[in-house]
């Protein structure tokens, strides 16, 4: 079947054309019409994004030209129904099939949200299902018009791209596909800009009849149609404000008088915080087919046993569905995570600047898409130089105005997988970051006496003498009524434990010690009270300058009754704990916990006499200190050590057998220290009682980490770590006992409120940082720089989910497969199964009975 469309380009006034527009409106109402009454009016000024009547737009076609180049009515039924199939065929965009798309038609539908009646619910061909079911055409109008979202015109702009050949003859690519493809490898591979201008152009003189663009600039502003803008809003180079809402007009802040511009001629800003708004990005997961149903994983996946394997399983999410059960009813609102860090985005060029981007976590995805780089949002990026610090809540203004409407208001949303509008929620669950990040969300002191934030007032903490430093023993506490460590006084400070453990604080206790705090951001208005509030926690033991702000998370409704609002960091934790225990016991100078000035604190407090320094300062060596021949036994041992290939990076690079030292360690280095390597390496070295202390401190941390967490082991793990530090505080000197050390006997009881540490710790945040630090290709707009990149790939992460016969982010290969060749057999024993290839020679051998007991 064929349509005449020739009446077009004919005059308005003409029987020719007043007879086909007739003809469109027979199939329009035919094939896409909401209840029969109404079609999207083509005309100009509504764009296709306006239900009318037929008489409406008759008349608006009569007024306005008909849009010459709406040659295949998408919008009014032609493809849903397979007419104009020479068309189609010519373009390969529909197949035989009447209700197959092709991958960059489905695309664009998805990034726009248009509503496809052939894939309902029902399966009637109907309109997609408004939430209320009452069939209120004005609120099916306003449902549809916030659909398109006012991009109607971008729309049919790619939709045309998206048909359009190649060249003559191609049935692989459009331009469009072709653009998205080529921008993709660009992206995947980091080719510069330049080198992209260079293959367009060798393309476009290899096949001069290829319709492409002629330089990379132009191909770049046609994919990012399909990608998500950022807000820019201006801020005091103070941190006291930002210039929005209200304030927006102002010239110069409203605290310190600072001016608002670096360049008042040009009105360049002097400081600008980057906002990426949260609910289009939200709405584009359920819009898109490849994402929507996976963004109800946590509600639909069947759970097996009583293990937590996703926060799905924890007690505070349980919770907040039992509180909040209205927001639980629907499974496809959106649970959030925050997680905020600053990195330098100069490298070694300039070592003080801070870059604070914020980032999201959904989730409702299944593990294995939860955590990835694809899915995280970047929220905005607080410029530097300087660190926000305690001022960082002046810049979350925008995202908890935006979070709250979320809350309260919701946005009408259409979920590609069930084919029908949606009220979309979402709440903020808890927030991420190290430790010194906690205290700037939180708004606790964490520099002081009382640096524990669980513990909050009743932290058991001492100032060294000699050693100038907070350290945090008084673990004895944390054990159970009748112990037999608490009655013990020689081992540990002279004194019988009698008091009880802590208890973790709920928001409503947070929020009395909260009242009468009033705040002041601004770097130049904090200066000098900070100095006087600082010295005064440390010489007077003042309670008053502990809290320093009322959290701006507080704010949010359901803040208050969250189980788990900020937690702390096992990444970073671990890292410091094995710092500690690495350095001290190869006594390196000047990062070894046991020194000169920890044995005079030894004696100032008045035990381990044996461990007291002479009147010269010579002190014998502890009972952990490695001799010159242990310590090479030891650096030895890691340095041969040959683990499978991913597990850590080459570890040997950091040791020096030379002079005896560990260097260069990272975060993920210590990590694989700490639970692997360390208990071997350790074992013939040090004496047993250092050695079993030591290694029950690496199982923790082992079992701690375990991608499925069971309660009843969680239950047990507890008092095996307090007992753990008891050990710890009989055998080295008070200054091991950093906060980071104490925060370990906390770690248990998040695990069991917020689940597997996975998706609560930094190191895919860490990752996600070094990446966004990659987009930074001029140096003098590296916040700018970040925001573009993102930007762009973005729409291309969107983009490659619908590419099919190339390379993805998502169908990549592993760096190594090890997938068996056709010499393997097929069966896979439970114990020992047959997997992986062989690399070079190889030795077979039968392992003995005890060996393989």
């Amino acid at each position: 079947m064929s349509i005449d469309k020739s009446w077009i380009g004919k005059p308005r006034n003409t029987h020719e054309y007043k007879d086909g527009l007739n003809k469109f409106l027979d199939f329009a109402f035919e094939h896409r019409s909401l209840r029969g009454r109404q079609i999207k009016c083509p005309c100009p000024v509504c764009g296709f994004g306006k239900w009318q009547t037929r008489e409406k737009v008759f008349e608006h076609l009569i007024v306005k030209p008909f849009p010459e180049n709406y040659k295949v009515w998408y919008w009014h039924g032609e493809e849903a129904v397979g007419v104009g199939s020479q068309a189609h065929q010519t373009s390969q965009i529909v197949q035989d099939d009447s209700t197959s798309q092709h991958p960059m038609v489905t695309m664009l539908n998805d990034a726009f949200g248009v509503a496809r009646p052939d894939l309902n619910e029902d399966g009637d061909g109907d309109e997609y299902n408004i939430e209320d079911g009452d069939g209120d055409e004005d609120n099916i109008e306003d449902a549809e018009n916030k659909e398109h979202n006012g991009e109607n015109v971008e729309f049919y702009k790619l939709l045309e791209d998206g048909n359009e050949q190649l060249y003559e003859g191609c049935t692989k690519y459009s331009k469009l596909s072709f653009l998205i493809s080529l921008y993709h490898i660009k992206c995947l591979y980091r080719i510069s800009d330049k080198a992209m201008t260079e293959i367009l152009k060798l393309i476009k003189d290899a096949f001069g009849n290829a319709k492409i663009s002629n330089t990379f600039y132009e191909a770049k502003k046609t994919i990012n149609k399909l990608g998500l803008n950022y807000t820019k809003i201006p801020a005091c180079p103070n941190d006291c404000m930002l210039y929005w809402e209200e304030d927006e007009d102002l010239q110069e802040c409203k605290r310190c008088n600072t001016s608002k511009w670096s360049d008042a001629k040009k009105k360049k800003p002097a400081k600008i915080l980057r906002y990426f708004p949260l609910k289009p990005r939200l709405q584009r997961l359920f819009m898109c087919s490849k994402t929507a149903q996976s963004m109800q994983w946590h509600a639909s996946a069947e759970k097996k046993d009583s293990k937590m394997r996703h926060p799905r399983d924890s007690e505070a999410w349980k919770t907040f569905d039992l509180l909040h059960d209205k927001f639980a009813e629907d499974p496809r609102n959106v649970r959030l995570g925050l997680a905020a860090d600053g990195f330098n985005p100069f490298g070694a060029l300039r070592t003080n600047y801070s870059v604070w981007p914020v980032v999201l976590i959904p989730y409702n995805r299944p593990p294995w898409e939860c955590m990835k780089p694809t899915s995280l949002i970047l929220s905005m990026i607080i410029p530097g130089e300087k660190m926000p610090g305690n001022n960082i809540d002046v810049y979350l203004q925008p995202l908890i105005k935006e979070l709250k409407e979320l809350w309260y208001d919701g946005v009408q949303t259409l979920d590609r997988f069930k084919n029908e509008m949606f009220t979309l929620r979402a709440a903020l669950m808890w927030t991420i970051s190290d430790f010194s990040g906690l205290g700037n969300l939180s708004g606790w002191n964490v520099h002081s006496k009382y640096a524990c934030p669980t513990c909050n007032f009743n932290t058991d903490s001492y100032r060294l003498k000699h050693g100038g430093k907070w350290y945090f023993l008084g673990h004895r506490r944390f054990l159970e009524r009748g112990h037999k460590f608490r009655l013990s006084r020689a081992k540990f400070n002279r004194k019988v434990e009698l008091r009880d453990s802590p208890a973790a604080l709920t928001g409503s206790e947070i929020l009395e010690q909260l009242e009468g705090i009033n705040v002041s951001f601004g770097k130049e208005l904090q200066a000098s009270k900070g100095k006087r509030t600082r010295r005064k926690v440390v010489e007077e033991d003042d309670e008053s300058g502990m809290w320093r702000k009322k959290s701006i998370f507080f704010y949010l409704p359901y803040w208050e009754s969250n189980l788990l609002r900020h937690n702390l960091d096992v990444m970073h934790i671990e890292k410091n704990v094995c710092d500690n225990v690495l350095y001290t016991l190869l006594n390196e100078t000047g990062r070894s916990k046991d020194n000169l000035k920890a044995r005079k604190d030894l004696k100032e407090m008045g035990i381990r006499k044996d461990l007291w320094p002479d009147e010269n300062g010579r002190y014998h060596p502890s009972l952990f200190t490695m001799s010159n021949s242990m310590k090479d036994i030891f650096l030895r041992t890691i340095k041969n050590i040959r683990v499978p290939d991913g597990l850590s990076s080459n570890i040997s690079r950091c040791v020096d057998l030379k002079q005896r030292k560990l260097s260069g360690l990272k975060s993920h280095d210590c990590h694989v220290l700490m639970q692997q390597l360390l208990p071997i390496a350790i074992r013939n070295v040090l004496p047993d009682k250092v050695t079993a202390v030591l290694i029950e401190l690496s199982s923790f941390f082992q079992q701690l980490c375990s991608k499925s967490l069971s309660l009843i082991e969680l239950e047990k793990l507890q008092p095996r770590i307090i007992i753990t530090l008891c050990h710890l505080e009989m055998l080295f000197p008070p200054s091991f006992f950093t906060i980071m050390v104490h925060l370990t006997c906390h770690l248990v009881d998040e695990a069991k409120l917020g689940g597997p540490v996975h998706y609560r710790w930094m190191y895919p945040i860490e990752r996600y940082l070094g990446h966004l630090k990659s987009y930074v290709r001029n140096k003098a707009k590296s916040e700018g720089s970040i925001a573009e990149g993102y930007v762009a790939e973005e729409a291309l992460t969107f983009c490659s989910r619908y590419l099919e016969g190339i390379e993805t982010r998502f169908n990549r290969p592993p760096r190594v497969d090890d997938r068996p060749d056709g010499n393997y057999s097929t069966h896979v024993d439970s114990l020992f199964p047959q997997m992986g290839n062989s690399k070079g020679a190889f030795t077979v051998f039968e392992l003995s009975p005890m060996e393989k007991k």
